[in-house]
């Protein structure tokens, strides 16, 4: 995909400014033209001759540099690129470009250029959520800019938190879907993800550990591959993905209601939500005061099987369910696939490291209903997410 296309790679003043290294080599791997823009900040954190070695080209720096170029630099860089990346992007860069400044190379670029401009951004948690950061990434998604998520985990200022520059392989994996076929254009998703709660009074509630990244994963990479995507998404701590319908929900009866809304438009059905078997019979109205007994008694009763009624009315829908298990993996999802009338269902154990419910990669089997059994590696979220879909995709009628 990415064979002659011209990537200008732009690199920021961020800890997380090595990692484009690693980057920069896969895309030049995957046979692109690299052009390397480095902030001054970024010359502080790693040498412009790290670049220009893996590269093969002259990294530029400067805004006005007459003697490396007889051409303007930042117009010539702008007209040949296909894609604009910048990674890490910092919350600075991203506040310039989002107010109209161009004041150094990288941003009179930006600004400059038509190409596609994918944004990696990196940088400490509360400035990811801080409401101005958040308004100006909205600012651009709303004019067409691309962005890929922080990871979420230790930052180099010792919190932990939302705010990694993502693995370079998942930024290239989002610079191939902006240049990949559209072959999911004209199905309709319908994903869900995240945990659902089931509340005990108003300031308790049932639930788990569901993060929602592995059905947020999903979500993003059918939309860039063209297709229309319904998420319906329980309780997360995850921006809503640009591009994607986003239903929130939190109970299971809410997520049970908004799924079958939705479920006769779509082509294929994703379930990756870990929704709650029961739910208390009743809910306190005030809060559940402890008293003076040892033990407390719930009454639940059962919740709507979701992924069963879906199955029983599936027509010509594809249905695919996840299965996390803690034992027999492998018979109990086979057992879920057969009795909910699955086309597939993505296994794991998340007792397993590098498997669980809120880190950013999985390791998964594939069982379809044919009866075969695809075993993956430990992979990121987002490569599970692509490889479900080319899956998935295969099991759409031929047109």
């Amino acid at each position: 995909m990415l064979q002659g296309k011209c990537v200008v790679l732009g690199v920021t003043g961020g800890i997380a400014a090595y990692k484009a290294a690693e980057l920069l080599r896969l895309l030049v791997k995957a046979g692109a033209e690299v052009h390397v823009i480095m902030t001054s900040s970024a010359q502080e954190f790693v040498a412009p001759l790290t670049f220009q070695t893996l590269s093969g080209n002259p990294v530029h720096t400067e805004l006005f540099n007459i003697i490396q170029e007889q051409e303007i630099g930042h117009i010539s860089l702008a007209d040949r690129a296909d894609l604009l990346l910048v990674a890490p992007a910092t919350a600075n860069l991203i506040g310039k470009v989002a107010n109209g400044i161009a004041d150094d190379l990288l941003t009179t670029t930006l600004m400059a250029t038509k190409a596609k401009v994918l944004f990696a951004p990196a940088m400490n948690s509360n400035m990811w959520e801080n409401p101005l950061y958040r308004k100006n990434q909205e600012t651009l998604e709303a004019h067409g800019y691309h962005f890929i998520a922080p990871a979420y985990g230790e930052l180099a200022c010792g919190w932990q938190g939302q705010g990694k520059l993502p693995d370079p392989q998942d930024i290239f994996l989002a610079v191939q879907a902006l240049f990949g076929k559209q072959d999911l254009a004209g199905k309709t998703f319908l994903v869900t993800a995240g945990p659902t709660r089931e509340e005990i009074d108003p300031v308790r509630f049932l639930s788990n550990y569901s993060s929602g990244k592995m059905g947020y994963a999903i979500a993003v990479a059918a939309s860039n591959r063209g297709a229309r995507v319904v998420l319906v998404s329980g309780p997360v701590n995850l921006p809503e993905p640009h591009g994607v319908e986003t239903i929130q929900v939190a109970s299971a009866m809410e997520m049970h209601q908004a799924v079958m809304a939705e479920a006769e438009h779509a082509d294929i059905i994703i379930k990756a939500a870990a929704v709650a078997d029961f739910r208390p019979t009743t809910r306190g109205e005030q809060k559940i005061k402890k008293g003076s007994s040892e033990t407390m008694m719930v009454e639940l009763q059962r919740n709507p099987d979701i992924l069963a009624e879906l199955g029983e009315n599936k027509g010509s829908r594809i249905l695919i369910g996840f299965a996390a298990e803690t034992e027999e993996l492998l018979n109990n999802a086979r057992e879920k696939l057969t009795k909910k009338n699955l086309d597939m269902i993505v296994a794991n154990d998340v007792t397993q490291e590098g498997a669980g419910f809120d880190g950013d990669t999985n390791i998964v089997r594939f069982l379809s209903a044919d009866g075969s059994v695809e075993e993956l590696p430990e992979m990121s979220k987002a490569r599970v997410a692509e490889t479900l879909l080319d899956r998935a995709s295969a099991l759409l009628p031929k047109a």
